[in-house]
């Protein structure tokens, strides 16, 4: 609900990339259709295109070009459902965060008092 009280309409939008389908005002729909030729097109497929043409600058590839190339791209890995691209970044980014920063042994929790750690090698 809208802070004046009024229910805003929302719609469901399909990425032309990816299919991630995502629900969105009708002014934001016409905002990333106007900004991409026409096409809906999500955050994440939108910064994919813009660091294909950042990456491609020697070539001097088109913004239709470096969107067609990201299109194609998840074309190729969208043959499961268009959520297994996403569901795989999101489990790196899980397993990256769940890494210990360092390593550490056991008794190293059990300084004085059972919770401050101590460095693993002492000087």
């Amino acid at each position: 609900m809208s802070v004046t009280g009024i229910q805003e309409e929302v719609e469901y939008a399909s990425c032309d990339c990816c299919g991630l389908t995502e629900e969105c005002t009708p002014a934001y729909i016409s905002l990333v259709r106007s900004r991409y030729n026409g096409r809906w097109i999500c955050g994440l497929c939108g910064e994919a295109v813009e660091e294909e043409i950042t990456r491609s600058a020697d070539l001097a590839i088109s913004f239709e070009q470096a969107l067609e190339r990201h299109a194609s791209f998840c074309r190729a890995v969208r043959s499961p459902p268009a959520d297994h691209l996403i569901n795989t970044v999101r489990n790196l980014l899980r397993k990256s965060r769940s890494a210990p920063a360092s390593p550490r042994r056991k008794d190293d929790l059990d300084g004085p008092g059972g919770s401050s750690l101590r460095p693993l090698i002492a000087d």
